[in-house]
């Protein structure tokens, strides 16, 4: 039984509440408003619902929606195809260098994906570094719809691996094993019993998966355009950054997101409540993983190619732009130096400006979105108090809430003139746009971690005198504190490099990471955004690894 919040007043349990209010509730309420109100921005509310039809009925909505579908579902089967069958591999057989495999599958995820696109477009492009060393280009493939598809795939598909492959593992091969004394193919064995018992892993994956496709800005802008493929993202976009504004159009293809995401989640759950997939009984289980015999080099050419294609090829596309001097001057020896890093440093168009003020914000992101979301969670798990189920809703609903959602709702919440104070306009404003967006790792990581946690230690203190505030902070937050700390970097690796909501609410002046990337190649500056884009994957990968590193050590000596 959860332990009862005592006392009239948790400062805890407030403070989730407010917090939850300002980063989530309000920007999501006022698209709610915008969309109904198209007057709102002016402090009127005449003529509620009247732009609601015009932008439903417009036929460019029809096939920016079709088209994020057909993002959304392309990435997914593609990813499905490549991630799936590696991840059984991994997980049920002996691959030789598992572990440096596993490496080489999180690399892509570790680099942004507008960066990654950018690589590619480096090497796919007509002078790109392909038709350097082999004579050809594949643009006609890279700015299409299945090259888009394509690009994506590489840097999502790695959610898929890593989950089907530990929920395969914890599954094994004896259910299987007991099909095959049965009669039943080895095929036949996997694919009815295998398979089916790994679907709530492979389901989360796929739809974390379709949700990073419908609400990824960078690869669509990007490639899109070329195309003609236009999708929901870019049309938010279109509708608020192009002359003239349009924020109640916005904020209505905002919901539109909004319902693909959440209608994607129901799919999810409805596919896991449909039948039970308990596995784990309590008995040792003893499993062997296979060798792979004659499919050895096979399967070793498999993973090889994919982590070429995937983490190999962005990475040097990347670098190898950073090191040229010239565009001009191609991969020549003459033409590669350190210019582009040396002017980096130097705070070269406010490189160093832009690397402190994203660094900045990641590290007060991760602490904010620590603390709210550790309270969060104690308050849904550890008390009961009512309307707790309501600040449940709150931490799920930026799950459904795509980047560039938040960035709309923001500027539709504090940009309305009869406001007497506002952080429009400042860097706070970036802030509350990640701890939005990042807030369901915290919650999430802090919610399994207190679920672990008997109220017997709760409600010792609270015997011996501890404030309910005093208790958390002394006893159940040093208990948690491992996974709040890994969630933790996780938003910091991400907040530094985020970039539609960057783009659409940072304050006139002001260069984040992403920003000053984006800008640099949209104004011919490839090699300065190229070097910046490396160092942000080197600062976003190694640091979250050494921290991880020292708190292990840390761990080990106590």
């Amino acid at each position: 039984m959860p332990a009862r919040s005592m006392g009239p007043v948790n400062p805890a349990i407030t403070i989730a509440t407010i917090g939850l209010v300002v980063v989530v509730a309000v920007p999501f309420a006022f698209i709610v408003l915008q969309a109904i109100f198209p007057e709102l921005g002016r402090g009127s509310l005449a003529a509620p619902f009247s732009r609601l039809a015009d932008v439903l009925a417009d036929a460019r909505l029809l096939r920016m929606t079709g088209n994020t579908l057909l993002l959304g579902l392309g990435v997914v089967v593609l990813s499905a195809v490549i991630a799936v069958p590696l991840a059984v591999l991994r997980a049920l057989f002996r691959v030789p260098g598992a572990l440096f495999w596993d490496l080489m599958m999180l690399v892509p995820f570790m680099i942004p994906p507008y960066i990654a696109t950018l690589g590619w477009v480096m090497t796919l492009q007509p002078r790109g570094y392909l038709e350097q060393i082999f004579g050809f280009n594949l643009a006609p493939f890279l700015f299409s719809v299945w090259g888009i598809i394509f690009v994506m795939t590489l840097n999502t598909f790695p959610v898929i691996y890593f989950a089907v492959s530990r929920t395969v593992e914890t599954v094994g091969s004896r259910y299987a094993d007991v099909g095959r004394v049965f009669g039943a193919s080895s095929w036949r064995a996997f694919f009815r019993i295998t398979l089916p018992l790994s679907t709530p892993g492979l389901a989360a994956s796929l739809l974390l998966v379709f949700a990073a496709a419908i609400e990824e800005y960078g690869t669509p802008a990007a490639l899109g355009r070329r195309a003609g493929f236009d999708v929901l993202v870019t049309g938010i976009d279109l509708r608020v950054s192009d002359w003239p504004i349009d924020l109640p159009g916005a904020a209505i293809l905002s919901l539109v997101l909004v319902v693909l995401s959440f209608a994607a989640f129901l799919v999810q759950r409805w596919v896991l409540t449909r039948r039970s997939y308990q596995t784990t009984t309590g008995k040792p289980q003893a499993f062997e993983k296979r060798a792979l015999g004659g499919w050895t080099v096979p399967v070793l050419v498999a993973f090889g190619l994919v982590s070429f294609l995937a983490t190999a090829v962005p990475l040097l596309g990347i670098l190898m732009t950073a090191l040229s001097r010239t565009l001009s001057g191609g991969l020549a020896l003459s033409n590669l130096g350190l210019d582009n890093f040396g002017a980096i440093l130097s705070d070269g168009p406010g490189a160093l400006r832009a690397l402190t003020t994203s660094l900045s914000l990641g590290v007060a992101a991760a602490l904010l979105t620590g603390l709210l979301g550790a309270l969060s969670a104690y308050a849904v798990v550890k008390t009961r108090i009512g309307g707790r189920q309501v600040l449940d809703v709150l931490t799920i609903l930026p799950n459904a809430l795509p980047g560039i959602v938040v960035a709309v709702g923001l500027i539709l919440a504090w940009n309305q003139p009869w406001l007497p104070v506002t952080p429009y306009n400042t860097a706070l404003i970036l802030l509350l746009a990640y701890c939005c967006i990042l807030l369901p790792q915290p919650v999430r990581y802090a919610t399994a971690a207190f679920h672990q946690v008997g109220d017997n230690l709760e409600a010792a203190a609270r015997v011996f005198g501890a404030s309910p505030l005093t208790a958390f902070r002394r006893i159940l937050l040093p208990l948690i504190l491992p996974s709040l700390i890994a969630s933790m970097l996780l938003v910091f690796a991400v907040a530094t490099r985020e970039l539609v909501a960057s783009i659409i609410v940072a304050p006139v002046g002001m260069q984040t990471i992403s920003t000053y990337i984006w800008r640099q190649f949209e104004q011919g500056s490839v090699g300065l955004g190229m070097a910046m884009a490396f160092v942000t994957v080197l600062i976003t990968t190694v640091f979250p690894l050494v921290i991880l590193s020292l708190l292990g050590k840390r761990g080990s000596l106590l």
